[in-house]
C-alpha cells in the first residue's frame, strides 16, 4: 500500500458529540428496507419471498434471509403480534433480522418481544464474540428505534443526562437469538452491522399488524398514534 497522510482537526464546541452506532446504515437501512417492504405489500407478495427474489444473484444474502425466516418460523400466525424483517449488506457483511412486536392501541407504545438474527461476516474467527456483538447491536437498535431522541429548544439541548434521555431498560429488553453462518470468505467485521436492520424490522412488523406505515425515527408512542389515526 502506498504511503499516505491523514490529518485530523479538533473542533472546540460547547458539548461533546459522537457517532451513532451503525452510522449511516443505522438510518438509511430504515428508509430502504421499509420501502422494499411497502413495495412487496403493494404487489401482494410476501416480504421474505420478495427479498429472496431481489437477492437471488447473491447466495450469501439469500442464505441469511432464509435462515432468519426459519429461526422465526416466518408465516406462523401470532394473534396480536406482527413480524417484520430487515436486511443489510453494510460493510461487506450480511445480516438479516426479524422482530416480533405487539402494539398498545391506546398509548401507541410498541413492545418488541423477540429479535432473531442471522449473520454471515465471512470466516467466524470468534463465533461467540460475533454473536455477542450482534446481540448487543440489536438491543442498541431497539433503543434507537423506539426511544432515543435529542430535542433542541432555542439552541439548547434538553436531554442533559440519562434522567431525561430515554434508553432501552432491562424490563423492555426482548429475547435475542443469533445464528452465525461461517463461510470461506475473508472476515468483514461485525461492530456496526447489527443495528441497521432492527428499526425497519420493527416498523415492518407494525405495518403487518396494523396496515399502517411508520416513517419517522424514533417510533415514539405519539408518532405511532398519529400514524394510526
Amino acid at each position: 500500500m502506498p504511503a499516505y497522510v491523514t490529518v485530523g482537526l479538533a473542533v472546540n464546541d460547547s458539548f461533546d458529540i459522537g457517532p451513532w452506532r451503525g452510522t449511516a446504515a443505522g438510518y438509511t437501512k430504515f428508509a430502504i428496507e421499509t420501502l422494499i417492504d411497502e413495495i412487496a405489500g403493494m404487489k401482494g407478495g410476501d416480504p421474505v419471498q420478495f427479498r429472496l427474489a431481489l437477492l437471488k444473484q447473491d447466495p450469501r444474502a439469500v442464505k441469511v434471509v432464509e435462515t432468519v425466516a426459519q429461526m422465526a418460523n416466518w408465516g406462523k400466525p401470532r394473534p396480536g403480534r406482527g413480524l417484520g424483517i430487515g436486511y443489510s449488506d453494510s460493510r461487506g457483511s450480511y445480516v438479516a433480522e426479524i422482530a416480533e412486536v405487539s402494539l398498545d392501541d391506546k398509548s401507541g407504545a410498541i413492545t418488541v418481544h423477540n429479535i432473531w438474527a442471522a449473520v454471515d461476516a465471512g470466516i467466524a474467527v470468534q463465533p461467540r464474540n460475533l454473536a455477542n456483538q450482534i446481540e448487543g447491536a440489536s438491543l442498541m437498535g431497539v433503543s434507537a428505534a423506539l426511544y432515543e431522541r435529542i430535542n433542541v429548544d432555542s439552541g439548547e439541548v434538553q436531554e442533559v443526562n440519562f434522567d431525561k434521555y430515554r434508553v432501552l431498560r432491562m424490563a423492555d429488553v426482548p429475547e435475542v437469538a443469533v445464528k452465525v453462518i461461517s463461510t470461506d470468505n475473508h472476515p468483514t467485521g461485525v461492530g456496526e452491522i447489527g443495528v441497521g436492520p432492527v428499526a425497519p424490522a420493527i416498523a415492518n412488523a407494525v405495518a403487518q399488524l396494523t396496515g399502517k406505515r411508520l416513517r419517522h425515527l424514533p417510533m415514539t408512542p405519539d408518532r405511532v398514534k398519529q400514524s394510526l389515526g
